[in-house]
């Protein structure tokens, strides 16, 4: 075959399979862009629908406490346990309090909180909004002159920008009361001691990074879980689909996000 045969060959059914995918995710991409630039710009401006707000708080929040603070309990436990023993070798086992203080507040408080929480609560809201979505309840608010954006996304979405950075609150102080719980029982090391050294050790910026961090993965967690409702195609079986990868999305986000802020938040 020559050269230019060769160059009019169409490409394979597998390339043109990766290329059409690829056209998918950019053009899915754009359109969260362009929602999340929507959802702000109906956010700052009046009517405010405070009671739709305050309930979203409520089921998005107060229901995801237990799983936040079991999450920081263990997360606590772990660390401290680990810390203890690998600092006990180097004969510096005291400092565990400074250890454990800094990994809860900057990273693990809020890292694990998003994924735990933000898995129940965003796949929640995908599933919710997709069974609108498929049930043309969506298009009948639209048929009735409202805003399908400013009636449940902006409520959704700021209920978690709201709720993320308390729940990381509460985790970073579970989290530290159970690592104090390990090492005294487990290595014996007075409570006052441990907690001495974690308050000569952290900084308000190391724990406004982590309230901050929760506040980003809220808004990330809202987004995205909005955005797969509404976009959800194939009927029930499609909801299905957005549910599980607005966990998969979520998780790979947070963790994206997880570290440039934390290099923002390090070297500025």
């Amino acid at each position: 075959m020559t050269p230019e045969v060769e160059a009019g060959v169409a490409a394979p059914p597998e390339e043109q399979g990766v290329v059409a995918r690829a056209k998918v995710r950019l053009e899915s991409l754009g359109s969260l862009a362009r929602m999340t630039g929507q959802v702000f710009s109906r956010a700052v401006r009046p009517p405010y629908d405070w009671g739709t707000l305050i309930y979203h708080t409520e089921s998005l929040g107060v229901r995801s406490l237990p799983i936040a603070l079991l999450t920081a309990t263990f997360a606590g436990l772990v660390i401290s346990l680990q810390f203890g023993y690998f600092l006990g070798r180097f004969g510096v086992q005291y400092t565990v309090g400074r250890v454990v203080v800094l990994t809860l507040f900057r990273e693990l408080a809020p890292v694990l909180t998003a994924l735990t929480v933000g898995a129940r609560i965003g796949s929640g809201m995908a599933a919710e909004l997709g069974a609108m979505t498929v049930t043309e309840q969506v298009d009948a608010i639209r048929a009735l002159g409202a805003d399908p954006l400013r009636k449940l996304v902006v409520p959704r979405v700021l209920a978690c920008l709201l709720v993320m950075p308390v729940l990381t609150v509460f985790a970073d102080v579970v989290g530290l009361v159970g690592g104090a719980l390990v090492v005294k029982l487990q290595y014996a090391l007075p409570l006052d001691l441990f907690f001495q050294g974690a308050l000569d050790a952290v900084l308000l910026e190391d724990f406004v990074s982590g309230v901050f961090k929760g506040a980003v993965f809220g808004v990330i967690i809202g987004l995205v879980g909005c955005f797969k409702g509404l976009t959800v195609e194939g009927g029930t079986e499609g909801v299905g689909r957005a549910t599980t990868q607005t966990v998969a999305v979520t998780s790979v986000a947070v963790c994206l996000a997880d570290f440039f802020i934390t290099k923002l938040t390090l070297y500025l």
